[in-house]
């Protein structure tokens, strides 16, 4: 199934992104009456017929609506620190989108190899995940974000049944036993989960979280890449929601 993406939507008409409309005429050759299924990244599956095209746009008349197709009964913003190579971060938001995320938002850490990110291309990254995995919702992605300011964003939250906020990182000193966040999540909650730089978060950092009521969290035993680390509790948590 070819799955197209628009928020170009009004009086039951869409209107594709020039990229997709490209594809949509040029590669599978599309013309006027064939059918397209589309999703608006806010939750609803659209079908429809091409109604008119020009050299680069599609016009879509809609005739049937999905809406809240396959939604989830959780919410989960994870924050992450780029990796040096953008490669792997892609790598991150690519999967993570298939297994299902709401929120990422790349944090700038203390040992942070990557300071820069363009979210142009991370953007596009994750339509192409939602729309390869047959998705209706697409994650939002949020600009580059320092630790201590990204902190300040959550200082409203909790942890109760309905909100929970993790601190996964690699150090002793800090608690007595760090349990694995399959221990710790709580199904049908609003999970917040800080993922550090290959070279761990500062002990600063580690504090600063505990102070504003962050849970530690393991991911187990072995020592994983950050990327990897960030699709495990992308994993856990939806297997708890499973």
């Amino acid at each position: 199934m070819i799955l197209f993406y628009t928020n170009n939507i009004k009086n039951n008409v869409a209107e594709l992104p020039q990229e997709e409309a490209m594809h949509c005429l040029k590669a599978l050759r599309k013309k006027v009456g064939d059918e397209i299924q589309f999703v608006d990244g806010q939750g609803n599956w659209y079908k429809g017929k091409i109604i008119g095209t020009g050299k680069k746009t599609v016009s879509i008349g809609i005739e049937s609506i999905i809406e809240n197709y396959n939604s989830r009964n959780h919410y989960l913003h994870i924050a992450i620190a780029p990796t040096k190579n953008i490669n792997r971060l892609e790598w991150f938001l690519e999967k993570s989108t298939e297994f299902g995320i709401d929120e990422i938002t790349p944090l700038l850490c203390d040992h942070s190899e990557r300071k820069k990110i363009r979210l142009d291309r991370l953007e596009k990254v994750v339509i192409a995940a939602m729309k390869q995995s047959l998705k209706a919702y697409l994650p939002k992605i949020n600009d580059l974000t320092s630790f201590k300011d990204f902190l300040k964003t959550q200082n409203n939250l909790e942890n109760t049944a309905e909100s929970q906020k993790f601190i996964a990182h690699c150090q002793d000193g800090f608690s007595d036993e760090k349990l694995h966040l399959k221990n710790k999540a709580l199904n049908k909650s609003k999970i917040t989960i800080l993922i550090g730089p290959e070279g761990d978060f500062s002990s600063t950092e580690v504090e600063l979280a505990l102070s504003q009521n962050f849970q530690e969290i393991s991911l187990g035993k072995e020592r994983l890449r950050t990327e990897t680390a960030g699709l495990a509790a992308c994993h856990i948590v939806n297997l708890i929601n499973s």
